[in-house]
C-alpha cells in the first residue's frame, strides 16, 4: 500500500498577520498529537527559499497538496479541522478497504457516524472483489469501506455469496428510509458500478451535512434546513427537525419530484451559509431553510417553520411551480454613480454588465484585500483616460458583499473579467498585467482602438489575495465569498502572498512534507519537525 507522501499548505509564518493561519495551527497541532506514532507531522519555513515554494506551483491560499514517493498525486481537498485531518490522512495512509474478520469487527464498524460501504465474498480473491477494492481506492477520500469471507455474514446480507451494501448511520436511523441499501442483484458489480451506486444512494434521502461531507452534498440542486444540530449532545431534538424535513421531502419525492436533494445542517457551524442568504443564524430554535440550485440561484422560505411541515410544504410546492423569487445578496444601488470607475452591485449588475450595446471591464474586488488597494489608484487612472468614450465601461464590484453570477469565476481578489459588447455570455477572464498601458492595451485589442502599449504577464506579477479554501471549495459566486469576507472582515491589510509547506513521515519509510512562507521579496525554507 501506497502511503501519504506530502501537504502543502500556505500560510503566514508569523499568526498575527494570517487569521486563518491562526485558526488553523490548533487543528493541525491536535491533528500532530492525535497521529503521533502513526503519522508524524512537521512544518516547513519557506522565508528563505522561494524556488522550493515555486517549484510546487503555489497559487492558491491555503492550499495542501499531497505526494506519494517523493512525486506530486493530486490536492488535499479534505476538510481543515482537526478530525477532518486525521480522518483523510488515515483513510490516505491505510488499506482503501477495512478487512474485517469477525462479526464485532462488523458491528463496530458500521456503528461509526458516518455511512459505510460493506463488500460481502465468499471468494476473498474472486474479480468482484477486485472491483470493490478498484472502487474503495478511487472513493476512499470521501468514504468508509469495509469488506469480509465471513460466512455468517455473507449469508446474511447477500445470498449470492457476493454483494455490496450501504449501511446509514445508526443515529440518522427513521422511518421514512432503509437503513441499508443493497447493490442490485441482477447487476454484474463493477467498480465503475459501485462508484455509481455509492453516489446515488450513500446518503439517503436527507443527510446531516458537516464540514467533512459538505463537498459531496452541495453543487447540486439542493434544499437545507439549518437549526441546532447536534447529533453527540442531543440526538434526539436534532432528528425531530430533520425527520419533519424528511416527511415533506418524502412526499414529494413519492409524487416525481425527485429534482431537488436535501440537508439538514447545524446553524453555528454553516453560519455563513444562512447569513449568504439573508437570514440570523442566531435567531429562534426553528430550522431556517433555503435552497440553493446548481447554477447558484437562491431562494429563501420566508414563512417560520411549522411542526407540521406545512410550511415547508407550500415553499416547496412554490419551488417546482416556479413562483419563487431569486434571493440576491446585493448592497444598495449607489445614489451617484457619475465617477470615473462604475460600481457595481447585484441589483444592477444587469444594467451595467450586461449591456449588450458596451464592452465592460470589471474588478471584483474585496475591501481587506491589500492588492486590490494597490491596484485602485491605477484602476481609476484608467477609468479617467476612458471616460469620453462611451462603449467602455471600467467597473468594479466587492465581491464579498454581492451575489456574483455563476459565470464569472472568483477565486482570489482581485479579480478581473472583460465582458464584450454582444458576448455577454462569455466574460473573459483578464490575464494582463496591471499598469494602466498594460490595460490600455489588452482593452485596445478587444476594442480595435489601442490606447498604450502591453504585455501579459506572468502569474508573478498578477498578485492577488486569495480567500480561505478557495481551491477547495471551488468558489463560484459571491454567495461563498460572502463567508470569506466574514472571516476574514478584520484583515485590513494583507502584506502579500501567502504560503506553507510542511512534512510527514511514516512508519512505511516514506515521507510528508509542510511548511510555511510569507511572500515579501526574498523567500527561503528550513526544515522544522513536530515531535
Amino acid at each position: 500500500m501506497t502511503p501519504v507522501g506530502k501537504l502543502v499548505y500556505l500560510g503566514d509564518a508569523d499568526e498575527r498577520r494570517c487569521g486563518h493561519c491562526k485558526k488553523l495551527a490548533p487543528e493541525y497541532d491536535s491533528a500532530a498529537a492525535r497521529l503521533k506514532g502513526t503519522l508524524s507531522l512537521a512544518k516547513v519555513d519557506c522565508t528563505s527559499n522561494s524556488a522550493t515554494c515555486n517549484k510546487f506551483g503555489v497559487s492558491g491560499y491555503p492550499t495542501l497538496k499531497i505526494f506519494r514517493d517523493g512525486a506530486e498525486s493530486g490536492s488535499y481537498d479534505g476538510p481543515r479541522t482537526a478530525d477532518g485531518i486525521v480522518s483523510t490522512l488515515k483513510k490516505q495512509a491505510g488499506p482503501p478497504s477495512v478487512d474485517l474478520r469477525s462479526g464485532e469487527e462488523f458491528e463496530k464498524f458500521i456503528a461509526d457516524k458516518d455511512p459505510s460501504v460493506i463488500g460481502f465474498f465468499r471468494d476473498s480473491y474472486g474479480p468482484t472483489h477486485s472491483e470493490f477494492l478498484k472502487a474503495a481506492n478511487s472513493l476512499r477520500e470521501n468514504y468508509r469501506f469495509g469488506h469480509t469471507d465471513q460466512d455468517d455474514l455473507v449469508n446474511k446480507y447477500d445470498s449470492n455469496g457476493e454483494g455490496v451494501v450501504i449501511f446509514r448511520p445508526p443515529r440518522l436511523t427513521n422511518k421514512f428510509e432503509d437503513a441499508t441499501v443493497s447493490f442490485p442483484a441482477h447487476e454484474k458489480i463493477t467498480s465503475n458500478k459501485i462508484k455509481t451506486f455509492i453516489q446515488e444512494h450513500i446518503f439517503g434521502l436527507c443527510p446531516h451535512m458537516t464540514e467533512d461531507n459538505r463537498e459531496q452534498i452541495q453543487g447540486k440542486d439542493l434544499l437545507v434546513a439549518y437549526f441546532d444540530v447536534d447529533y453527540d449532545k442531543n440526538a434526539k431534538g436534532s432528528n425531530y427537525w430533520r425527520n419533519r424535513v424528511m416527511m415533506v421531502a418524502k412526499k414529494f419525492a413519492d409524487a416525481g419530484k425527485t429534482t431537488l436533494n436535501y440537508a439538514v445542517a447545524d446553524r453555528k457551524t454553516f453560519g455563513h451559509e444562512v447569513s449568504e442568504l439573508g437570514l440570523d443564524a442566531s435567531a429562534g430554535d426553528l430550522p431556517v431553510v433555503g435552497i440553493k440550485n446548481s447554477k447558484g440561484e437562491k431562494f429563501v422560505m420566508q414563512e417560520e417553520f411549522t411542526r407540521d411541515g406545512k410550511a415547508l410544504e407550500r415553499f416547496l410546492q412554490d419551488f417546482f411551480d416556479g413562483k419563487l423569487k431569486r434571493y440576491l445578496k446585493s448592497e444598495p444601488i449607489p445614489e451617484n454613480n457619475d465617477g470615473p470607475v462604475k460600481v457595481v452591485v447585484a441589483e444592477n449588475f444587469d444594467e451595467l454588465v450586461n449591456d449588450e450595446s458596451k464592452d465592460v471591464l470589471i474588478e471584483f474586488y474585496a475591501p481587506w484585500c491589500g492588492h486590490c488597494k494597490n491596484l485602485e489608484p491605477k484602476y481609476k487612472e484608467l477609468g479617467e483616460k476612458l471616460a469620453e468614450d462611451p462603449n467602455i465601461v471600467i467597473a468594479k464590484m466587492d465581491a464579498t458583499a454581492n451575489d456574483v453570477p455563476s459565470s464569472y469565476e472568483v477565486r482570489g481578489f482581485p479579480t478581473i473579467f472583460f465582458s464584450p459588447a454582444g458576448s455577454k455570455s462569455a466574460p473573459k477572464k483578464y490575464e494582463g498585467g496591471r499598469e494602466v498601458s498594460d490595460f490600455g492595451a489588452r482593452l485596445g485589442e478587444k476594442h480595435h482602438q489601442p490606447i498604450a502599449a502591453g504585455h501579459v504577464a506572468p502569474p508573478g506579477e498578477r498578485p492577488s489575495c486569495t480567500p480561505p479554501d478557495a481551491q477547495r471549495e471551488r468558489t463560484r459566486g459571491g454567495g461563498e465569498l460572502g463567508h470569506i469576507h466574514e472571516l476574514l472582515g478584520h484583515i485590513h491589510e494583507l502584506l502579500g502572498h501567502i504560503h506553507l509547506l510542511g512534512h510527514i513521515s511514516m512508519n512505511w519509510g516514506k515521507s510528508m512534507s509542510w511548511g510555511i512562507s510569507h511572500e515579501l521579496g526574498g523567500v527561503s525554507m528550513s526544515w522544522g519537525q513536530y515531535p
